[in-house]
């Protein structure tokens, strides 16, 4: 099988790149540029638990060495405090509930982390200079070219656009990406001071001094240094840098009593836009990142949604790229992701026009709180505007069966980070065993810890599972965890290579567990060698191409005398 093609070299595409090494699965990465990201402080990238721990386990050092985890976040209004959360429990609540802070990062750091650990993978191939336009389908694999500099014919078997907002491929594929414009405006300076909140990020709506407009905040990076943001209207105010720097001093003032000395090290404006590709997969195409999606406003995070389309699409490419892949499998991507991304965006559009808006139901008693709640959601990751999605109507969700029984996890969600025990006797974290093209099955056994691994793997229960994990249509690791969220002694829980749960049950039911791991792999698959009806590329003809790359130039085509350059209008 030939690599998958990778167009775009951006968080998203590297990402991309290191989970299909994860599986197995050779890669080329086009990247457009020359292999360098220019450092920009102000542009950050807050991740959520569940994306920096994917980030951290496909080898990006920097999110763990480079990151800064808040301490807390606090939300204000005009000079009143309206909430404060210290990351670790949430006092909103009844009781105590664990809330992992966000790590938050210069996104250049992230995407410098990211190269690193390509650049120690055997399985990853990145190409600078490798502007993309021409994509080809045919029964077998995909065809791209690059232009000058170095033009050249790629062979892949699949091809993945991970390049960004103005997407080559997405144009070329013919993808119509409709969405609204300008859904918000922020100015954005990135310096170095000291606040009163030591480590906690800030949420300022209505601040009261002259240039803090609609609502400002504050967030902390490592060596002192912060990022702020101010609200802007959605058009028509120019920002210049004698506006920027006012403001600046004025929100250090109202925040300390006075302006304290600073160091200004980066600004700039930008504009979110909220978008969403009609399709997400075109024969043995497929979109992810801002070339699929973009979101933004009251505090919802792209890049987290880029990367959980990754974790997503890389394990099914990997069962298509090792054994075949039933079109149910590959369709799902577009199924589950655009479904929950879609559903990301409707939520921030109901929510702009009252958080936003002016009139009389914004004075209303209780709204200020039922706002706050709402901007808390989408800057912390949770709620509608920002936890991880449960693939709740999946295609790949398996048939009801009376074994089945309910935990803390709705089926499609994301598994709770339980520590388990692994087949060697370790004891790791559940997301650990992620991201290895193996689907999991735990099972619930309390007290097992207290003995040794030897005595319980041929005790009770655990014989006749092991048994039916060997039968399973697909490759399953059997772990062990003490407890589980809502789920009593002997509960057999599956989840998927990418850390959902496909189904759980009441004791060891080999019949019920291979259906459902059947269901979750998309049924049988076809051959490895079959894949998608031919497609069409923009206009361009479809052409089948003869031969595939060996494994010294791993996909390489260079031009030939009798092949004709053809460039596709991408405009």
């Amino acid at each position: 099988m030939d690599p998958v093609i990778v167009v775009g070299a951006g968080p998203v595409g590297l990402a991309l790149s290191l989970a299909l090494a994860g599986h197995g699965v050779p890669s080329v990465v086009l990247d457009e540029g020359a292999g360098k990201d220019e450092p920009r402080t102000a542009r950050t990238a807050v991740l959520r638990a569940d994306t920096a721990d994917l980030a951290e386990r496909l080898g990006c050092a920097t999110v763990r060495d480079d990151g800064t985890r808040w301490t807390g976040w606090r939300s204000m209004r005009r000079n009143q405090d309206i909430r404060e959360i210290r990351f670790g429990d949430d006092g909103d609540l009844p009781s105590p509930v664990h809330l992992a802070s966000p790590v938050h990062l210069p996104q250049h750091d992230l995407t410098r982390g990211l190269r690193d650990a390509v650049a120690a993978q055997e399985l990853v191939q990145i190409v600078s200079h490798g502007r993309l336009d021409t994509v080809e389908q045919d029964d077998s694999g995909v065809t791209a070219h690059t232009r000058e500099p170095g033009a050249t014919w790629w062979r892949g078997s699949f091809l993945v656009g991970c390049d960004g907002a103005r997407s080559t491929v997405r144009k070329l594929l013919d993808i119509r990406f409709p969405g609204r414009t300008a859904v918000e405006r922020h100015a954005v300076a990135a310096l170095r001071t000291e606040l009163p909140w030591d480590g906690e990020a800030l949420l300022h709506r209505m601040p009261p001094w002259r240039t803090g407009g609609q609502e400002v905040t504050a967030r902390p990076l490592r060596d002192g240094v912060w990022r702020l943001d101010w609200l802007l209207p959605p058009r028509g105010e120019l920002v210049t840098p004698e506006a920027l720097v006012a403001r600046v001093r004025d929100t250090l003032a109202g925040w300390c009593g006075e302006t304290p000395p600073y160091e200004l090290i980066d600004t700039g404006v930008y504009t979110l836009h909220h978008r969403l590709a009609r399709k997400w997969r075109v024969g043995r195409a497929f979109l992810a990142g801002d070339a699929a999606h973009l979101l933004g406003a009251l505090g919802t995070q792209g890049l987290d949604e880029g990367l959980r389309d990754i974790d997503n699409l890389a394990w099914k490419l990997a069962q298509a790229w090792h054994l075949g892949a039933s079109q149910t499998l590959l369709d799902s991507y577009q199924a589950e992701r655009r479904t929950a991304v879609a559903a990301r965006l409707r939520a921030a559009d109901q929510a702009l026009p009252v958080l936003r808006g002016s009139g009389l139901r914004t004075y209303l008693p209780g709204t200020t709180r039922g706002h706050d709640t709402l901007l808390t959601d989408g800057h912390l990751g949770r709620g509608a505007l920002g936890a991880p999605p449960a693939y709740t109507h999946s295609p790949l969700a398996p048939p009801h069966a009376e074994a089945q029984t309910l935990v803390g996890t709705p089926l499609g969600g994301p598994v709770a980070d339980v520590r388990v025990t692994a087949p060697d006797g370790a004891t790791v974290r559940l997301r650990d065993r992620l991201g290895r093209g193996r689907q999991l099955v735990v099972l619930v056994a309390p007290g097992t810890g207290v003995w040794d691994r030897r005595h319980w793997m041929t005790a009770g229960v655990m014989p006749r599972l092991a048994a039916a994990v060997t039968a399973l249509p697909v490759r399953a690791e059997l772990l062990v965890t003490e407890g589980y969220p809502g789920a009593s002694a002997h509960t057999v829980l599956l989840v998927r290579p990418d850390g959902h749960l496909v189904a759980a049950f009441q004791g060891v039911r080999p019949a019920e567990l291979y259906a459902a791991a059947d269901a979750a792999r998309g049924g049988p698959p076809v051959s490895a060698q079959a894949g998608p009806g031919p497609q069409r590329s923009g206009e361009a003809e479809v052409t089948a191409k003869s031969g595939r790359s060996d494994g010294t130039d791993r996909a390489q085509r260079t031009d030939r005398a009798d092949r004709t350059d053809r460039t596709a209008d991408i405009n």
